[in-house]
């Protein structure tokens, strides 16, 4: 039998021997480049030769529902129902004036429940706010299962290709980025553990950056992540908070590929826990316990004492406080924006048709969806560093927030929402409610300040017997005796009583 195992011992050790060579190679190519914060280039061309991919697959897709009479599966880009911009108001004045009447005096009519019905069937069928925390939907095929709509049309070669790559995605790809991931991390929580020993100074903050750039820019690697930076002269500075729309929780790793920031979040246990004691050794991040977090004087208190430090670096926060699926922009919480410093909103913006950087917290955990992220082509995304925004005089929190909202959404392509990211695990609150229903109360009873004016002699008078009222002591409004009562009541009996003989003469 040694005979007949030879050949074989022999095979394995050539084919471990060409595995090791091939990924300590492999590795070196990445890890270096990383450390020394420059690209090679092989990133780039992956991507290109990718496309050129996608386009064939397309193209043999197209033609083969031609041939059997049939269309693609294409996703409304803009939605089922074509909606209108225009206020309540306008649309039932629109609903009254094609009718037969017209009533000169605001009132409720017939006509106006058409309104409502017709925006609650639109919910139903497009709602645009629940569709925001679903992945999002490609009008061409990236040769990944997740996302092929039209697998009936899949011809023997776009099969074999798709194996071909799921072969590579999982046999090479898959256990490159691990291995990438689990080596960034690693360095990162050995490295900044051994800084934190350094008195605080120059070197300690110099090593500190240093190491956070190098793990981060391997921890990108390990994505296959292809960056965009624009506009680096907009980059945050200290003693400023960073705001971004929020898509995945990879965002702060593409962010602080290209620069340090202090991070912001409750403080966790398992090996995030581990990783969030080792960097606040040798940088000032801001962690909380689980019970601080709804403290909001305290969280304010503790981002207006970092910001005041020139020397700190910026925060970095995602004010929307959830994931959403790059499509649009919800609503900014308000509290890092009453902090009074300098903000500097960035705009990310990603490539879906290579992966899927959305991270559905309600249907994947973490670690679930990091596999799937890594099994993808690669990460493909653009950054935006606007120009820094500051509170302008008599403008408050939620207005300013709306306003770096609005500069984040135009400058990434992304919808600009009024809702709450919270709904993805929440109800309507009910002020969302109240507010419909003081615009149509101003279409049925008018402008009450106009009415206001012209309020007669007679409720004035009585405005001021109340203010003189509001304006008694508080002696006035002590109780009086019950004994002092009950003869008022027996006054008042007697003059009821005197009165009745009267009335019947």
């Amino acid at each position: 039998m040694g005979w007949f195992l030879l050949p074989f011992d022999n095979l394995l050790c050539i084919v471990l021997g060409i595995s090791f060579t091939v990924g300590f190679s492999s590795l070196l190519v990445i890890v270096v480049p990383a450390v020394l914060g420059v690209s090679i280039g092989i990133r780039r061309l992956y991507m290109k030769s990718l496309l050129k991919v996608f386009e064939w697959a397309t193209v043999r897709m197209e033609r083969g529902a031609k041939e059997k009479n049939q269309h693609l599966y294409k996703p409304y880009s803009n939605g089922i129902i074509a909606k209108e911009l225009s206020s309540l108001e306008q649309e039932i004045q629109e609903l009254r004036a094609s009718g037969t009447t017209l009533s000169s005096e605001p009132e409720f009519e017939m006509a106006d429940i058409m309104y409502f019905c017709r925006r609650g069937v639109e919910s139903i069928v497009d709602d645009e706010v629940t569709k925001r925390f679903s992945a999002q939907e490609l009008e061409s095929w990236n040769l990944l299962t997740r996302s092929n709509f039209n697998a009936r049309h899949i011809s023997l070669r776009l099969s074999v290709l798709w194996g071909l790559g799921l072969f590579i995605r999982y046999s090479f790809l898959l256990p490159l980025r691990v291995t990438l991931a689990a080596s960034g991390i690693g360095l990162l929580v050995v490295l900044t553990t051994i800084v934190g020993f350094i008195p605080s100074g120059w070197l300690r903050t110099y090593l500190s950056e240093k190491i956070h750039l190098m793990s981060y820019r391997i921890c990108v690697r390990s994505l296959t992540a292809i960056i965009t930076y624009h506009n680096s002269e907009n980059k945050p500075k200290n003693g400023g908070i960073c705001v971004a729309n929020h898509t995945t929780p990879i965002d702060v790793i593409i962010l602080a590929n290209d620069g340090c920031y202090s991070m912001v979040g409750q403080i966790h246990g398992g090996l995030i826990g581990v990783v969030q004691r080792a960097m606040v050794k040798s940088s000032p991040h801001i962690w909380f316990e689980r019970s601080e977090v709804k403290d909001r004087h305290l969280v304010a208190e503790r981002l207006s004492n970092h910001v005041a430090d020139k020397t700190k670096h910026p925060i970095l926060i995602f004010p929307e406080g959830t994931c959403i699926n790059n499509t649009s922009v919800m609503m900014f919480k308000k509290g890092s924006f009453e902090i009074g410093c300098t903000v500097y909103p960035v705009a990310i913006k990603y490539d879906p048709r290579f992966g899927d950087a959305f991270w559905n917290s309600s249907k994947f955990g973490m670690v679930n969806y990091l596999l799937r992220m890594m099994s993808s082509w690669a990460i493909v995304c653009s950054v935006w560093y606007l120009p820094p925004m500051s509170r302008e005089e008599g403008e408050d929190a939620v207005q300013f927030a709306n306003r770096v909202k609005a500069a984040i959404a135009t400058q990434g392509g992304l919808v600009d929402l009024l809702w709450d990211g919270g709904l993805k695990r929440g109800k309507v609150k009910n002020t969302f409610k109240e507010e419909q229903q003081k615009l149509y109360s101003k279409v049925l009873v008018g402008d009450q300040e106009d009415q206001g004016e012209d309020r007669p002699q007679e409720d004035e008078e009585e405005l001021e017997e109340e203010d003189q009222i509001e304006d008694r002591p508080l002696e006035d409004y002590t109780p009086r005796p019950l004994e002092d009562c009950s003869l008022r009541l027996q006054e008042e009996e007697e003059e009821r009583g005197s009165e009745t003989p009267m009335k019947d003469q």
